[in-house]
C-alpha cells in the first residue's frame, strides 16, 4: 500500500520489524498492510499527516517509479573488436 506525506516537512515514520522509511514532502512510499496498524502510523493516519491509497486502487505513487528515467537495452558484446596475443 502507499503512503503519501500530506506535510511540508520530512517524516521518519518507524516500521514493525526495525524498518524506517523516510518520506519527503508530498512524496509517496510503500508499506505493508500489517504495517499500517503500527500504532504510529494509526496516528498519523488519524492527524492527517499521512495519507493511504487504500480507497482508490488507481493512483499511482510518485516516489517508487523514477520519473525522467527510460530503460536502455542491453549491448550485445559482438560488435567489439577482439584482439589477439600475437603480434599487433
Amino acid at each position: 500500500m502507499d503512503v503519501i506525506n500530506k506535510t511540508r516537512k520530512p517524516l521518519r515514520l518507524s516500521l514493525p520489524g526495525g524498518r524506517i522509511l523516510f518520506l519527503g514532502p508530498g512524496k509517496t512510499g510503500q508499506v505493508s498492510p500489517k504495517a499500517l496498524a503500527h500504532p504510529m502510523l494509526v496516528k498519523l493516519l488519524e492527524t492527517g499527516d499521512i495519507e493511504t491509497d487504500a480507497g482508490d486502487p488507481n493512483v499511482r505513487g510518485t516516489g517508487a517509479a523514477m520519473p525522467g528515467r527510460r530503460r536502455i537495452p542491453a549491448i550485445s558484446g559482438t560488435s567489439a573488436k577482439r584482439y589477439s596475443s600475437g603480434d599487433r
